[in-house]
């Protein structure tokens, strides 16, 4: 599914986050309560007004949602494990002659040689690395 185009503007109002996501207003406002980081700000009208961003966000929620099958909650984490880990996740090397693997096994992996790492590293500081 392609992304579509986000028209160049600082703020969005909720029917033009519909048009460009197609997301209805009453499940964008129940998203809000659902995902911490989906905090469009509000006007002096109080009307949401979004942002760039919050609409990038809104798509990475449909498509987690939509396209994945993700329950809410299970969207919530994956998000914030994207959030606390871009960096990995784009420099990811490439695996030749292997499927890539999802998001969240990669994490799973990474999670793991951490450990590996922190108990050497423990090992290191109490002086018997080599005792095994």
């Amino acid at each position: 599914m392609t992304e579509p185009e986000i028209p160049d503007k600082l703020y969005y109002s909720i029917s033009e986050v519909k048009e460009i996501t197609g997301i209805e207003p009453y499940v964008l406002r129940f998203w809000e309560t659902e995902f911490p980081s989906l905090r469009p700000r509000k006007n002096k009208k109080g009307h949401r007004t979004y942002r760039k961003k919050d609409i990038e966000l809104i798509l990475k929620i449909k498509a987690l949602l939509y396209d994945e099958k993700y329950t809410i909650p299970g969207a919530r984490e994956a998000l914030a494990e994207r959030r606390a880990a871009p960096e990995i996740l784009q420099s990811r090397p490439e695996e030749p002659d292997v499927e890539k693997h999802d998001d969240a096994e990669f994490l799973s992996r990474v999670r793991a040689e951490l450990s590996e790492l922190a108990a050497l590293v423990e090992k290191e500081k109490r002086g018997d690395i080599f005792a095994e």
